[in-house]
């Protein structure tokens, strides 16, 4: 598989594939600031982006495609407005000293190159894939059955549940953000660990990776 840059090639190490976007990147925070400087509000009523943003001076819901305009023009300007989560780089240097890390961000492809520059600017020159699919099949291709162990570490439910079936020894780590729009999120199932940070997530991925 390619990061935009070249074909992955994983080590004879265990994987660790972690989203972006409000899991390594503040998401919500920013492009709440974003939606202000926009004269938008982001509105807390459910787990979604369509449907919950108004014109602040109109005081009307956006409608969908200009919603889909809003979150594409923010990716566009990503650089300017996201920043990593404190002490996640720290973490995850340590985490790649024991395995292969790859992030896999649910955007679209045409916005990885400023992902990428962005992620560098803070250290985390990892190889990354970005994707409007399913998740599970991509982490399964890039897994290809090895007998190695396998962490993934996502804030969306159903990305944790499309991981779980198509790797189904993976450890799968829920790991919300502290943002209002969160406490609308479906709960995970069972097999599914939820975190409250990156140290309770970093402490399950080193003793499954270890083990």
């Amino acid at each position: 598989m390619t990061d935009g840059r070249g074909t992955i090639r994983l080590g004879e190490r265990p994987l660790v594939m972690c989203d972006v976007d409000d899991v390594v990147l503040e998401f919500v925070t920013p492009f709440q600031a974003f939606l202000e400087s926009r004269g938008h509000r982001l509105l807390s009523r459910s787990f979604r982006l369509h449907g919950n943003i108004i014109d602040k001076k109109a005081e009307t819901m956006v409608d969908d495609r200009s919603v889909s305009g809003l979150i594409d023009s923010f990716f566009a300007a990503q650089e300017a407005w996201q920043k990593p989560f404190v002490g996640v780089p720290e973490t995850l240097q340590r985490l790649a000293k024991e395995a292969d890390l790859v992030f896999l961000t649910a955007m679209p492809p045409r916005h990885a190159k400023a992902r990428r520059q962005l992620l560098e600017r803070f250290g985390l020159n990892y190889p990354l894939i970005a994707l409007e699919e399913p998740k599970g099949p991509v982490v399964q291709r890039l897994h290809n059955d090895r007998p190695l162990p396998v962490a993934f570490v996502d804030d969306m439910v159903h990305n944790l549940h499309s991981v779980g079936e198509h790797v189904p020894d993976s450890l799968l780590i829920h790991l919300p953000p502290s943002v209002a729009i969160h406490k609308f999120a479906p709960v995970a199932a069972g097999h599914v660990h939820r975190v409250q940070n990156w140290t309770e997530a970093e402490t399950l991925i080193i003793a499954h990776i270890l083990s």
